[in-house]
């Protein structure tokens, strides 16, 4: 029997009988329903502690996350401060079944259940699909909604889709900063300055100065981030809020280390292969937004939101490229310059309708989505010429510290603009039925518009495609403290990839590549604080580009990951918070296509995973924090020719408060330093993880 039958199995005999939940309705026809653990929590309040049952992203709709048919993964601020991180892709490390890319030293890329994206990132569900690193210091919390995720995020999303929940300006006083450095000497500054200016206004400020340096040879960079945001109060069933967030970026394109005999490079984990006055990666982005909600009474309620976000972005590396086989003593370097500029207007609006109809209450979404996106990215390569044809441009011997050739740069290798046009529709229903059944139920219809244009060949590419995104969830809820739900979904990804930043030519004739999302799944919130989920899913993704018997492309591959999930997060005791979790996967190419040959093994699809953080409170004053993370081996690429070891890290904390104003504490990354290898880029970057570390913080609260 395969796994994914087991599993399904053996959550399928967790269903048990309980009494029933209680729906009433209000004096206004609104419904009023018995939910637990909590009720849920308004988007931008802080979350108490690791908990939360704010399912609204997952729906659009005021919904709480034991009544979503999906699987949700969230980190909340009380964590991520706990955690001393202040990068999303940290935070994400403790979230089982994300792999982490290397993302070429200068981007966030992540696998979500085995599918790769550069693009999948949001902000209070609103698309930021830039490449760049983001940060932490303006954000309440972080949610994985897994599956395909079409009809809340459009294109997409297939394996997943990852959204910042942004702080807001509330209507209390509050000072609090940050300050703490770790061993290695980098550091960061953190302030959050909220102050109601009138009954009806407030404003609020978030800023942070950050620098980077670890273990690895000339590594360097920094971060500024400036986030004001204004809340407004235009009546009593009207609220504006608005935001504006200045980031910008600056730090060494550390490509990692190369691989040898299968596996990586070992020996060179602090050797930097580039050249430290050419590798560098700077981001500067600027992103405002604007969303204002009315509550019409009666249960309609609608909110429209404005976002627009400006990147640029320029990176460089020299990056080691191979190391020949009959040359093991030498490394081949490669390298580029490339840079983009980018501009994306989003608009979207939704109303929703809460009803009672007697023994069916019923939540229901319309809603639009328009965006435009115009891009233009280009590439300066560069050129080893040692003036012997026997030999690799490029090769130079391995060392401590990497002699890298001279080398030329030839500017305008690449250019190209695409201009990208998207409209959306989409509606959803969710219907309780009685006291145990709920149903959730929508489409989204998409028209994407994509325009491309190759400035060096002349080439265009010109293609329409207009897409319907359904989903169907059936909940069943023996007692209010349990669900018990099946999902099916859809998402698309034009043949563009992720970024659309080239369509050529020959592809503007294939249809989307397609998701589907099967998923079982049950949520129990066992204490009124914590939430214990478990999901088993198949995935499929079709429509892979590939060569038939006649050698021409067609859309016949096709790809499947499953597993099984299983987590749990909150106050345990009074002493005691968590968020533990463990994730089994498989997948593997079905058939021969662009990816690969059939029976391969995704890249980066590690088969178990498991991260879990502790902190224990022993006393008002002291605590400690325990964390354990560990990935089993995985393939660097599709290839299956390179193999990252297994690995367990170890983390740990003290805590210690002086006052209600003032606490310390330390965190201690790596406790046992283990060699471990834990993302790549290909075959031959691959990135070397930090040793032990140790970072001293200080926070305060006025």
């Amino acid at each position: 029997m395969k796994p994914f039958t087991r599993a399904a199995l053996l959550l399928a005999g967790t269903a048990i009988s309980a009494p029933a939940m209680a729906s009433t309705a209000s004096a206004d026809g609104q419904p009023e329903r018995d939910y637990l653990p909590t009720d849920i929590v308004v988007k931008g309040e802080r979350a108490d502690d690791y908990g939360t049952d704010d399912g609204s992203t997952a729906t659009k709709t005021p919904t709480p996350l034991i009544d979503v048919p999906q699987a949700v993964s969230f980190i909340t601020e009380d964590q991520l401060e706990d955690q001393a991180v202040h990068q999303l892709g940290d935070a994400l490390r403790y979230v089982p079944g994300i792999s982490m890319e290397t993302g070429e030293g200068h981007r966030d890329e992540v696998f979500i259940r085995g599918q790769e994206s550069t693009a999948d990132f949001y902000i209070d569900g609103l698309r930021d699909d830039a490449q760049y690193y983001r940060s932490l210091y303006n954000i309440e919390r972080v949610e994985v909604l897994k599956g395909a995720n079409a009809l809340i995020f459009g294109r997409g999303a297939g394996g997943g889709a990852i959204n910042r929940v942004a702080k807001r300006a509330e209507f209390q006083s509050a000072i609090s900063g940050e300050a703490s450095v770790d061993s290695f000497g980098a550091f960061a500054l953190l302030a959050d300055v909220n102050q109601p200016v009138s009954d009806s206004l407030a404003l609020r400020l978030n800023a942070t100065y950050e620098e980077f340096d670890n273990d690895r040879d000339f590594y360097e960079g920094r971060f500024i981030g400036v986030s004001p945001t204004l809340t407004a109060a235009l009546g009593t069933d009207t609220t504006l809020y608005a935001s504006y967030t200045y980031d910008n970026d600056e730090r060494v394109t550390d490509r990692g280390v190369p691989s040898l005999n299968g596996g990586p490079l070992t020996g060179y984990d602090s050797t930097f292969f580039g050249d430290p006055d050419f590798n560098f990666a700077e981001s500067e982005v600027h992103i405002g937004r604007v969303r204002i909600e009315h509550d019409f009474n009666g249960g309609l309620s609608a909110n429209a939101s404005v976002q627009y976000a400006d990147y640029d972005k320029v990176y460089a590396n020299i990056l080691p490229s191979r190391i020949p086989d009959d040359m093991p003593g030498f490394v081949q370097l490669g390298g580029y310059r490339d840079y983009t500029d980018r501009e994306n207007l989003i608009g979207q609006a939704n109303l929703v309708w809460e009803a009672d109809f007697g023994n069916i209450g019923s939540t229901l979404l319309v809603g639009m989505e328009a965006s435009s996106q115009d891009t233009q990215n280009g590439r300066d390569t560069v050129s080893f010429d040692d003036g012997d044809p026997d030999t690799f441009d490029g090769l130079t011997p391995l060392a401590e510290e990497i002699f890298v050739p001279a080398y030329t740069i030839t500017t305008g290798a690449r250019s190209r603009d695409s201009q990208l046009s998207t409209l959306s529709f989409y509606a959803q229903e969710q219907l309780q039925i009685g006291e145990y059944i709920e149903l959730v139920g929508g489409i989204r219809w998409d028209r994407f518009d994509l325009e491309t244009f190759n400035v060096v060949s002349g080439e265009e590419g010109d293609r329409v495609d207009e897409k319907f995104s359904p989903r169907a969830g059936l909940i069943i809820k023996p007692t209010p403290d349990l669900s018990l739900y099946a999902s099916y979904a859809e998402s698309f990804l034009p043949q563009a990839g992720d970024q659309f930043l080239l369509l050529p030519e020959a592809d503007t004739a294939f249809e989307p590549e397609k998701f589907t999302s099967y998923e079982l799944g049950a949520k129990w919130a066992p204490l009124d604080n914590v939430l214990v989920s478990a999901a088993i899913f198949r995935l499929e993704r079709s429509n892979i580009q590939s060569k038939n018997e006649l050698d021409e492309v067609v859309l016949a591959g096709k790809s499947r990951a499953e597993g099984f999930e299983i987590g749990a997060v909150g106050e345990v005791t009074d002493f005691w918070k968590a968020n533990l979790g463990y994730t089994y996967l498989d997948g593997e190419l079905l058939n021969d296509n662009d990816f690969g040959a059939a029976g391969q093994r995704l890249q980066q699809l590690p088969r178990h995973s498991i991260s879990a953080w502790n902190r224990f409170d022993f006393t008002d004053n002291i605590g400690v924090g325990l964390g354990v993370i560990h990935q089993s081996e995985q393939f660097a690429s599709f290839s299956n020719d390179v193999v990252l070891p297994a690995y367990w890290r170890v983390d740990a904390a003290a805590f210690y408060t002086v006052s209600d104003r003032l606490s310390l504490q330390v965190n201690i990354e790596n406790l046992f330093d283990e060699t471990y290898y834990p993302s790549a880029h290909g075959d031959n970057n691959i990135q070397p993880a930090d040793p032990f570390s140790a970072r001293f913080g200080v926070r305060f609260e006025l």
